[in-house]
């Protein structure tokens, strides 16, 4: 049973991801201080489905960075709203927006390796 739940998770998971990412390229979110450089790297669910937290990834200062975190958790609502409509579930889960660093802790990473080998 606990595979059959993992699986739900992820599939849930990456519905939610396509969901967002198709909001921000298509311009559905038109707050100014989401940076148009915003992309959806990944989304975890939790076991319960209660709770999600959406990964991103944006180009640009920690100042738009910030701004945009801030505008998409402003508009979790609509973004809820829009998720629940496309995905038949019973409960849609709480949105938590955060910065992926995964991309710049590899790109820091690389740097030292090049740095060691000269």
């Amino acid at each position: 049973m606990k595979q059959k739940s993992n699986y739900r998770q992820g599939r849930l998971g990456e519905e939610i991801r396509k969901i967002i990412g198709g909001m921000l390229t298509g311009g559905e979110l038109r707050d100014p201080d989401i940076n148009m450089l915003t992309s959806v790297t990944a989304v975890d669910v939790t076991s319960d489905g209660s709770y999600a937290t959406v990964y991103l990834s944006v180009m640009g200062t920690e100042e738009e960075k910030k701004n945009t975190v801030a505008a998409l958790s402003r508009a979790q609502g609509f973004i809820r709203n829009k998720v629940g409509k496309m995905v038949k579930i019973r409960h849609v889960p709480e949105l938590t927006f955060k910065i992926d660093t995964s991309l710049e802790y590899g790109m820091h990473i690389e740097k030292l390796i090049n740095e060691i080998n000269g």
